[in-house]
């Protein structure tokens, strides 16, 4: 039936072309009469509702006209032969799949759009849909996806999808457009950009040890069970039977919904069936360049979802073909109809249950007449579970093929004897769409140096949070715990302030630690700046600062460190930074605790730091960290700072001395997620220290 509207299309595109082309009217002066009598005869059997339809076809001009007449509702008998092709192979679906004629919903739809009523359509989509769900709705249409798409964009008024229809229906190439608005694919496909990427990465132990030993069909889906749809894939050897080491790259489907850095998002799935290539292949490309494979060495590729169609485009690229012998390729629950791989040597598998909707995405489902690979070992199989997208999963298909499709697996795996043995290497790779970035670049790519073999400066930090909290204290009790360091507190409407910061810094190139910091806002050593736009600077820049009175942190090797760090005493104790939904606790041992909720904040960038310390044996220190990050400010914080009763703790008496005890901050910063480079402490010039007390210092006072 199909061959028949194909070839009435011809054979009234090739009438028309004539008469457009003017060869039965140079005729006219030899017969004029039958010359005439001849076209009009030729024009009604073209156009007439009487004759072959409305059925115009050849240059512009004449497509255009074909257009006009469709909008407006004409017929063609090519259409109409060709949705009778449709409407048959529905029928002969339902041979197999009674559910689709038992169901009165689906027959309603089906009914509706092969019988061109729009709104009766709609209406029954929506009440198939209502009724159950998108999930099973979808589920039970599966089988005929395809072949209803086709028969809607068919008979409908919009030129856009007749071309998509066509190819649907006659087999003859993949879905190059939206079967119901008509927007093409490759617009859509060309938003996923990237030139591809690959770099190593190591599987947890726990996913380690579930990967196969053995090479075969079953372990090779389970591997890829195993990594999941995580934007990873798995590339492993394989010494087979006559002791030539093999390779089998695995590929698993799509990973979420959309992500700007991984190629096995929707819409690298959606380009990876639609395109011949996709950042999806490229990317699997550069994991096997990286793998380091010989010239001329023998790859499998076995991928489920997305992953089939993407190791079907690795397939096609004859530079890979030219520098790998790909042997074999099995796609399980994949829509790889009309992909060709570049050797005609390769052996291909294609895996679909019926009901999975997945692999109709190019426009073929199981309802298709056509065999399109003769070539290939095709299993269309379908299972009492109907329900999408359960029937898509791969650990089905897996149970499937272990179960109810033993005569398919024993092939596939027949097929896969050379690679049948020992596991003899496993490298996971995490795909890009583009190379990212180095850890930490650019704010943590800084030159490093070391500091007496100890430590390697500046520590950076690549993964931290923290919380600032500045409290209002009284000038008088501020200046008794600042005597005889040279330095007097920024006064704001004649408070001091006073400043704990506390940190967890989760990943350094120091290992993991947390500190906790109590000091006085100072004006800076020399000359007073103006507050405000003092603190807005970068830490290179600004003299304001904290004078430090007390630190903590959780680790004796930081602790060891601390003095050319940021100098003063530094007490080893346990160090609790907690920032979650709103609340924040900071506990540092038997000596303080600052907690509760933080509050409503403003959105700002994280601030550095500046520290000072004084009474070193080395004078005045000055220290900074740098830090890249977003900030929270909350100008009205539920916190609460509190020494621990009847503590005896230097930092406990400190907050006591200070008039601390109980007091809830001006405002704080939070932190949740932030990077920060640590370098030594400088030390001020002698000559350049602050007074000393008893000396004249106006700018600091």
């Amino acid at each position: 039936m199909v061959d028949v509207a194909v070839t009435l299309r011809e054979v009234a595109g090739h009438a028309t072309a004539a008469l457009t082309d003017g060869e039965l009217l140079r005729g006219l002066p030899r017969a004029p009469a039958e010359g005439r009598s001849a076209c009009r005869a030729l024009l009604r059997a073209t156009t007439g509702r009487r004759g072959l339809g409305y059925a115009l076809t050849g240059g512009p001009l004449v497509t255009l006209a074909a257009k006009a007449g469709a909008m407006a509702g004409a017929e063609s008998l090519v259409v109409r032969v060709l949705a009778t092709s449709l409407r048959l192979r529905i029928a002969a679906v339902a041979v197999d799949h009674p559910e689709l004629a038992e169901d009165p919903m689906i027959a309603r739809l089906v009914d509706a759009a092969a019988a061109d009523r729009d709104l009766e359509a709609v209406r029954a989509l929506r009440a198939l849909l209502k009724d159950r769900g998108a999930v099973r709705g979808l589920s039970r249409l599966a089988p005929v996806f395809g072949e209803v798409l086709a028969l809607r964009a068919l008979l409908d008024e919009n030129p856009l999808n007749d071309a998509t229809a066509w190819l649907i229906a006659t087999g003859r190439g993949r879905a190059t457009a939206d079967p119901i608005t008509g927007i093409s694919n490759r617009a859509i496909a060309v938003l996923d950009t990237g030139e591809g990427a690959a770099r190593r990465t190591d599987l947890s132990d726990a996913e380690s040890a579930r990967l196969g030993d053995r090479g075969s069909l079953l372990g090779f889906l389970g591997n890829i069970s195993v990594i999941g749809p995580t934007g990873r894939i798995l590339v492993q050897s394989v010494q087979g039977p006559d002791g030539v080491v093999r390779h089998v790259v695995q590929v698993p489907g799509m990973a979420g919904l959309l992500d700007g850095d991984s190629p096995q998002d929707l819409l690298g799935a959606f380009s990876s069936a639609v395109l011949d290539s996709s950042p999806y292949s490229r990317a699997l490309a550069r994991a096997v360049a990286d793998y380091g494979l010989p010239e001329g060495a023998e790859v499998a590729l076995v991928g489920h979802s997305a992953g089939g169609a993407a190791i079907m485009n690795l397939a096609q690229d004859s530079g890979f073909c030219a520098r790998f012998t790909v042997t074999h390729v099995i796609a399980v629950g994949s829509p790889v109809d009309f992909k060709r791989p570049a050797d005609p040597r390769t052996w291909v598998a294609s895996v679909t249950n019926q009901h999975d909707i997945i692999p109709t995405l190019d426009g073929q489902g199981a309802g298709n007449c056509f065999d399109l690979n003769p070539g290939w070992y095709v299993v269309d199989y379908y299972d009492s579970t109907h329900l999408f997208p359960l029937c898509h999963r791969l650990e089905h298909y897996i149970d499937n093929l272990a179960r109810d499709l033993p005569e398919a697996r024993d092939h596939i795996d027949d097929r896969l004897a050379p690679y049948r043995g020992r596991v003899v290497r496993s490298q996971a790779y995490q795909l890009f769409d583009r190379a990212p970035d180095p850890a930490g670049f650019p704010f943590l790519t800084v030159p490093t140096y070391s500091l007496d073999g100890a430590v390697e400066l500046p520590i950076r930090c690549r993964r931290g949070s923290a919380l600032t909290a500045l409290f209002a204290a009284d000038r008088e009790a501020v200046a008794g715990v600042l005597e005889g360091t040279g330095f007097g507190p920024l006064l704001v409407a004649g408070r001091a302030l006073v400043a704990v910061h506390a940190a967890w810094n989760r990943d350094t190139s120091f290992g993991g630690y947390r500190e906790a910091h109590l000091g006085v806002v100072v004006p800076g050593p020399w000359r007073s700046p103006s507050l405000w736009p003092d603190l807005l600077r970068s830490a290179g820049r600004r003299r304001s600062g904290s004078l430090l009175v007390g630190s903590a942190v959780d680790t004796e090797a930081v602790r060891a460190v601390a003095p050319r760090l940021w100098g003063g005493e530094t007490h080893l104790e346990p160090v609790d930074v907690r920032l979650a939904a709103g609340r924040a606790r900071v506990i540092v041992g038997d000596a303080f605790t600052l907690s509760g909720r933080l509050g409503p904040f403003l959105p700002v960038g994280d601030r550095d730091l500046v520290g000072y310390t004084a009474g070193t044996g080395a004078g005045t220190l000055r220290s900074c960290v740098r830090v890249r990050g977003p900030g929270r400010l909350h100008p009205l914080p539920l916190l609460r700072l509190t020494a621990e009763p009847g503590s005896a703790h230097p930092l406990a008496e400190r907050v006591r001395a200070l008039g601390l005890d109980g007091a809830s901050p001006l405002l704080s910063l939070s932190s949740p997620a932030r990077q920060t480079l640590r370098d030594a402490a400088v030390p001020l010039h002698p000559r350049d220290r602050p007074p000393a007390a008893g000396e004249v210092s106006p700018s600091c006072w």
